[in-house]
């Protein structure tokens, strides 16, 4: 768009050579919010209106450049503005223009480098319409004087003071337990009216609980647990946000595909909030220069409990941690860890143990003696259908002690309980009661193949022998767990961390890592194959 200077900036110069191509740079800081002044609109109308008199010949206006709610403190951080660099680079643009120079720095390092280094190289003008007016075809020398200089100088104390204040104001609302994060953790929502807290977004957090249950409860390593949330096609947290209208944005967004990772199923499983408690300042910017976030000591993170409905109770959660420092590498073909993968450790050089596999057998060796030195440390083989028979029977012979409800509650009576047995019993059988139910629909569709023709008759008869013997242990388990509770709230006012295990497991017939991470803190192996099985509520018992 071509147009004459209507008001030329004095007599005798002479019109440029080039037709200057210009670009119209706009900011919208936060820190603006609603004044009218300084809005998009108000900007785009200054400018408009005063860039006609500021050319002799022709000029085209070849593009608008609006970074909306961005700091002028970092040039790194305004797309727009890189834009514009860029555009200036390729020759798209030979003339800046906007408003004044807190628009377009708040940072008097960079202005110094933009106007006295950036702009001369690329031969380029650059105009700045309000005090101190700038104009670097005119007038190069400006862009040295005392006047701009104090003008960046002043920008940047504005800056730096706005920026003290906001993180003043942000970190009450952190103590009072007031969410400020732009988008809610996966599995919550803001409240409609109330963004500062937090609601449970029911369809995601069926998906948190699925990866705690799988975990905690099926042993899945968090690879396998990425590979069924992947092939049942659930979208990770990014992708699901996007797929509900938020512009969420991370540093890997561009290229997110939707799928999930081992560090995303991490977070989730370590991430404090689902058991109700606020968790933030986890992350901090370096300055309000530099914008890039760094970690934070955890003494230095801001926590408050009970600022929103929990997603996962805090059993399984502390079962969750307790699993995570267990957790070690599984192979990529396998789902779910090994059953005693971070629990076993060599009972002399205390370094854990390594699992090889020869003529069918499985067996655990000191890893010391494996892969550093024979003479380091001894082998301390124990073959793994031995080891998990002698953990088993160890934690029956534990369970039996405990195994007369009526006694042991009668020991407990006098000491100092807490009131939450009878919640903790009625959980634990409401749990059974939904495995009873999950056991009836297996059966009734395993019916179901058989009469379709999907699995022979014979098939049929040795997994319906199955359910039914499970049926029966948790029919057992089920009748356990009404008595005790019934004698709970009959007798007593509260419950010890060890009865609700016991109670839990009492009719225990096998293995796995759930009820080892409940049970079993570590599990030393002996040269000779003896073992001591540290137990969380319980003396040790060795097993030579």
């Amino acid at each position: 768009m071509a147009r004459i200077r209507r008001n030329p900036m004095g007599k005798g110069q002479t019109s440029p050579p080039q037709i200057w191509k210009v670009g119209k740079y706009i900011r919208l800081s936060r820190d603006d919010g609603n004044n009218e002044s300084e809005s998009v609109t108000n900007q785009r109308k200054i400018l408009d209106e005063q860039i006609p008199d500021y050319f002799h010949g022709d000029y085209d206006v070849i593009d608008e450049y609006i970074d909306d709610g961005r700091t002028g403190t970092s040039d790194d951080t305004r797309p727009e503005f890189l834009r514009l660099v860029e555009d200036v680079k390729k020759g798209r643009i030979n003339c800046i223009i906007t408003k004044n120079l807190s628009r377009a720095f708040r940072n008097s390092a960079n202005q110094g480098k933009f106007l006295e280094e950036f702009i001369p190289l690329y031969n380029t003008r650059f105009i700045s319409l309000y005090e101190p007016r700038i104009d670097t075809f005119l007038n190069p020398e400006v862009v040295h004087s005392l006047e701009v200089s104090i003008t960046g100088f002043m920008n940047e104390q504005y800056a730096y003071k706005t920026s003290v204040d906001v993180r003043r104001t942000l970190d009450t609302k952190r103590k009072k337990g007031e969410f400020i994060g732009a988008f809610a953790p996966y599995g919550y929502q803001k409240r409609p009216e109330d963004k500062n807290r937090l609601m449970i977004d029911e369809e995601a957090a069926a998906v948190v609980r699925d990866i705690f249950r799988w975990f905690t409860e099926e042993g899945m390593s968090k690879s396998g647990i990425v590979r069924r949330l992947n092939e049942l096609r659930i979208p990770n947290p990014t992708a699901y946000k996007h797929q509900r209208g938020f512009l969420f944005r991370t540093p890997f967004s561009a290229q997110n595909d939707g799928l999930w990772n081992t560090r995303t199923v991490s977070a989730i499983l370590l991430n404090e909030m689902y058991i109700g408690n606020m968790v933030q300042g986890k992350q901090k910017v370096i300055s309000y220069k530099i914008h890039d976030r760094v970690s934070t000591d955890e003494k230095d993170w801001y926590v408050v409990e009970h600022t929103h409905e929990a997603i996962i109770d805090k059993e399984t959660f502390a079962k969750a941690q307790f699993l995570h420092q267990r957790d070690t590498r599984a192979a990529p073909s396998q789902k779910a860890l090994y059953l005693f993968s971070g629990f076993l450790r060599c009972a002399d050089c205390h370094k854990s143990m390594t699992r090889k596999s020869a003529k069918g057998l499985v067996y655990y060796h000191c890893s010391t003696h494996a892969r550093k030195s024979p003479n380091a440390c001894t082998k301390h083989t124990i073959r793994e259908d031995v080891l998990e028979k002698a953990v088993l029977l160890a934690i029956q012979k534990e369970i039996s002690l405990v195994a007369n409800l009526t006694e042991i509650i009668g020991e407990i009576q006098s000491a100092p309980i807490l009131h939450t047995a009878s919640k903790r019993a009625e959980h634990l059988l409401a749990a059974r009661k939904k495995d009873l139910d999950r056991l009836t629909a297996a059966a009734d569709h395993l019916y179901m193949d058989w009469r379709t023709g999907e699995i022979s008759k014979e098939s049929y008869r040795r997994m319906k022998e199955k359910y039914e013997a499970r049926e029966a242990q948790l029919k057992e388990a089920i009748a356990n767990l009404e008595k005790g509770k019934e004698m709970l709230e009959s007798e007593v006012k509260g419950d010890e961390p060890y009865l609700a295990a016991f109670l839990e497991h009492q009719n225990i017939d096998h293995l796995e890592r759930g009820i080892l991470a409940e049970l079993v803190d570590f599990i030393e192996v002996h040269e000779g194959g003896g073992l001591t099985i540290h137990f969380k509520f319980a003396d040790q018992h060795n097993c030579r």
